[in-house]
């Protein structure tokens, strides 16, 4: 059989024949629906909060190979990626007609971010894309880019999407990293039709991490915030706020009030902020956040929880000390390493909960637990003794009352605790 070439029209390596184009074509759709369909099972040894998963659930390679390759052979002859797909990564997330949906933060190789939508029966794996990504309606032109989407089904009837649109700082021309972060906000009924509403108004310069609580509280919308002063750089801001508006439709909040803090020496002394919007438990309101810490070799995010009043959503009733969550292994390396970074996680009516966290700005990991399990690490672990005398206290009380149930080492330890 005679194999027609296709045509080529500058110098340089021949191009692909039409079954050579196919072929190629065939095996990158079946390495895709390999890793589409790979099975994802918890990792052994857990620690008894949550269970981390053998692979992440969304990748750079999960996106449909249709966004990033063109698939006609006459305009692309040696099906070269056209526009690749860097990572993906902090995904909002909420069920949908049974199924879960991740609402991803998609990053092309052109450092854009944009939303898409993918959708798993299971939680966790399975998930595939839908064919578009989300065409977000633009405020302004000098609206650069769209992040960390937290997806919200409110009481009033929309689903929210809360996200940082970053833009310029135009007042330093000169410097090109220089950068305004504002609270995005949009709503939908199908995750596909975005009605964009004005920006979220606030006294602080930079807002990002900024949640929309799912209830109304006084007949308003609430807000979780993080003012900061600066864009990136922590210790500019006094932690996760809180705040009122009377019409989302122009979200202004007029006075904030920081119901979590930062504290020197912690997991979220250079700042920290909310992650998803709180499940609602008959405890309280529970509440996932990251903390971010300078080590010498950069800012270290990790995980962490506490519970607020049912009838008082800004008042903090149990605080677990430490973090809930670090980067583990792979986890760890990445384009901005040492980070875990949470902004979606889905409860069940049966109280299973579905984490999802972005680790170190490159991938989509899950960790499952339940609420019971999150309500009792909340109400069962101490709180961060802030001092190191305090916390070798707390250490040796654990100690002291498991050596009661048993024999082993029991003297020594006491005495060491009780001098």
């Amino acid at each position: 059989m005679v194999q027609t070439a296709i045509p080529f029209n500058h110098d340089g390596p021949s191009p692909m024949t039409k079954t050579t184009f196919q072929n190629k074509l065939k095996q990158l759709q079946r390495q895709h629906e390999q890793l589409v369909q790979r099975r994802n099972r918890p990792q052994k040894n857990g620690n008894g909060i949550f269970d981390r998963y053998e692979f992440p659930v969304l990748t750079a390679e999960h996106t449909p190979w249709f966004w990033r390759y063109d698939l006609n052979p006459a305009t692309n002859p040696h099906l070269m990626t056209r526009l690749g797909i860097n990572c993906v990564f902090n995904v909002g997330a909420m069920e949908w007609n049974g199924n879960i949906v991740l609402m991803a933060r998609t990053e092309g190789w052109d450092r854009k971010s944009f939303f898409a939508v993918a959708e798993s029966k299971t939680g966790v794996d399975g998930f595939r894309f839908w064919d578009y990504p989300v065409r977000m309606p633009e405020l302004e032109d000098k609206e650069t880019n769209l992040y960390d989407m937290r997806l919200v089904r409110h009481e009033d009837g929309w689903i929210y999407g809360l996200f940082c649109a970053e833009r310029h700082d135009d007042s330093k021309p000169g410097d090109l990293s220089a950068a305004i972060a504002r609270c995005g906000i949009a709503r939908t009924k199908d995750l596909v039709k975005w009605e964009r509403l004005p920006d979220l108004k606030t006294d602080s310069l930079h807002q990002r991490n900024c949640v929309l609580h799912p209830e109304f509280v006084k007949s308003k919308h609430a807000f979780y915030t993080r003012p900061m002063a600066d864009f990136a750089a922590t210790g500019s801001g006094d932690g996760i706020g809180w705040g009122l508006c009377d019409d989302i439709e122009n979200a202004v909040i007029g006075k904030e009030e920081i119901i979590d803090p930062r504290f020197y020496h912690t997991i979220k002394e250079g700042k920290n902020g909310l992650g998803p919007a709180p499940i609602k438990t008959k405890k309280g309101w529970l509440h996932l956040a990251h903390g971010v810490r300078n080590t010498a070799a950069g800012m270290r995010y990790v995980l962490y929880l506490f519970l607020c009043d049912l009838n008082n959503p800004t008042k903090v009733i149990k605080a677990p000390g430490g973090y809930f969550m670090a980067p583990e292994g792979e986890e760890r390396v990445g384009d901005v390493s040492n980070v875990v970074f949470a902004n979606g996680w889905v409860a069940r009516t049966n109280g299973d909960v579905f984490i999802y966290y972005g680790s170190s700005d490159t991938r989509t990991q899950v960790a499952t637990t339940t609420v019971e399990k999150l309500l009792d690490y909340a109400a069962n672990t101490p709180e961060d003794g802030l001092r190191s005398k305090v916390c070798v206290e707390q250490r040796c009380r654990l100690i002291e009352n498991n050596l009661r149930r048993g024999t082993a080492r029991r003297t020594q330890a006491l005495n060491n605790c009780n001098p």
